[in-house]
């Protein structure tokens, strides 16, 4: 059940975190260190640790004269170098189409050269350094976001928080973006942080700015607890290199996951937020106290420690709370046939999905060969395919042929940038780990892919995914 933090929870207040554990643990030089982001990630990169790739910096207005923003690529992140809280970030996601110097923001509105000098300038000018004073702008490249993550984080890169102390990781959190963050992570911009579970790396409470605790993403029945997070322990063992490397003994490490590299640094900070506290819905207090004083003997050994500290039989616990089942990225499912046969494949979850899709060749094999048939004798050409009309489409054609091909349950209108596609749905019914699921599954060529099979989110409602 859901719990409220009180004093009795060991939660931390700031002046408690301020007093206690960043005054006498981070010393000044490792404060510097941490705010100052281009010396950080250097010094991180140094010591063989993954951060996002430099592409340029602009110290001063001469600088800024001269940059050659040509050299930019299509998608980049501009920040200010002692910027805090998300603020002064600008995540550029690509280039507009037929322009040279002209990108587009997450949300679609195009951001000119004249854009980007004028949000250096007033980096420059320190709009959106921790003290005001003048400041160091610079590029780096935008981490890719893996595609397990896109329907829980609002065009925007997910990333997990994790608090260090004495060399042991003590608690951790997801963020995700929201439309209110404006793509961006930060709880204090608006977005949702979600508490992990230390010893396996899956979510479990959830807080949404005003909302407070929440379930599900808004607007959606996507689950917020049992995201499982990947790399999880390399995550963790990263973390307490960071804090070796930057001699922080009160730390916060932000680590991104690109689709490409795995974890990244994103930034280290000397004064970590507390809301963490309220996603876990534990106090950091009693954490803290647990592994003070304890000489911790090497990366490895701290993890194991806070492994074994804090965490929990989370799956389990999950089921019970939720009634839903926990199940895997790729699972094996049994296919119903006529005459209570059955037919078992090896299927890819994908929350990215949206509908189930099969092989054409599968679904010959559960007896489609002649809506396969029939469906390929249609002339698409008549009907007018245009993006935001699918139900109008699906209609028209419904009305037409939905009688005259046996066994059709509906039409696929997919849009993409090969072109526009119709693809005949069918209904199909098949248990995965002991639950029945009826599905309503389009039909396409997969003989490239690795599955016959892809699960898409409509059909995953009593399911938790370990991604």
């Amino acid at each position: 059940m859901l719990k409220f933090l009180t004093k009795s929870s060991g939660i931390l207040g700031m002046n408690a975190r301020n007093l206690n554990y960043i005054r006498p643990n981070n010393k000044k030089s490792a404060k510097r260190l941490a705010d100052d982001k281009l010396l950080c990630k250097k010094k991180l990169k140094k010591a063989g640790l993954p951060v996002p790739k430099l592409l340029g910096k602009i110290r001063n207005r001469e600088e800024l004269a001269n940059f050659d923003f040509s050299s930019l690529p299509n998608s980049f992140v501009l920040k200010p170098n002692f910027g805090f809280g998300g603020e002064g970030i600008l995540v550029v996601y690509g280039r507009m189409r037929g322009e040279d110097l002209i990108w587009v923001k997450a949300d679609g509105s195009k951001v000119t050269v004249d854009d980007l000098k004028s949000q250096v300038q007033n980096i420059l000018e320190g709009s959106f350094s921790r003290t005001g004073t003048p400041d160091i702008a610079f590029f780096e490249e935008r981490i890719k976001l893996m595609k397990d993550f896109k329907p829980y984080s609002y065009k925007g890169m997910p990333d997990v928080r994790i608090i260090v102390y004495n060399r042991v990781p003590i608690m951790a959190m997801l963020r995700l973006a929201t439309p209110e963050s404006g793509g961006k992570a930060n709880l204090q911009l608006g977005g949702i942080g979600c508490g992990i579970d230390i010893a396996t790396g899956v979510t479990t409470t959830a807080i949404y700015g005003k909302f407070g605790l929440i379930e599900y993403i808004p607007k959606t029945r996507l689950l917020l607890s049992g995201i499982k997070i990947p790399y999880w322990r390399q995550i963790l063992e990263m973390a307490v290199k960071a804090q070796d490397v930057s001699k922080l003994g009160f730390l916060g490490a932000d680590v991104a996951l690109d689709r490409d590299r795995g974890p990244v640094f994103l930034e280290l900070n000397a004064r970590p937020g507390l809301s963490i506290q309220i996603a876990n819905q534990e106090g950091l207090l009693r954490r803290l106290k647990r592994v003070e004083g304890l000489k911790i003997k090497g990366v490895k050994r701290g993890v194991d420690l806070a492994q074994n500290l804090f965490g929990g039989e989370i799956e389990e616990e999950i089921e019970e709370l939720s009634g839903k089942r926990i199940i895997g990225s790729v699972e094996k499912i049994r296919i119903k046939l006529k005459r209570n046969r059955h037919l078992e494949v090896e299927a890819r979850v994908d929350t990215g999905a949206y509908s189930t899709s099969i092989d054409l060749k599968l679904a010959k094999e559960l007896g489609f060969e002649k809506v396969i048939e029939e469906f390929s004798n249609v002339d698409v050409s008549e009907f007018e395919l245009i993006p935001g009309k699918e139900k109008e489409i699906k209609s028209e054609f419904m009305k037409k042929y939905g009688r005259k091909i046996s066994g059709l349950e509906d039409v696929g209108v997919v849009f993409s940038s090969s072109g526009a596609t119709l693809r005949p749905v069918v209904k199909i019914i098949f248990e995965m780990d002991e639950l029945t699921v009826v599905s309503r599954a389009n039909i396409i060529d997969r003989s490239d892919l690795k599955y016959d099979m892809l699960i898409g989110r409509r059909d995953l409602k009593r399911f938790l995914i370990e991604v």
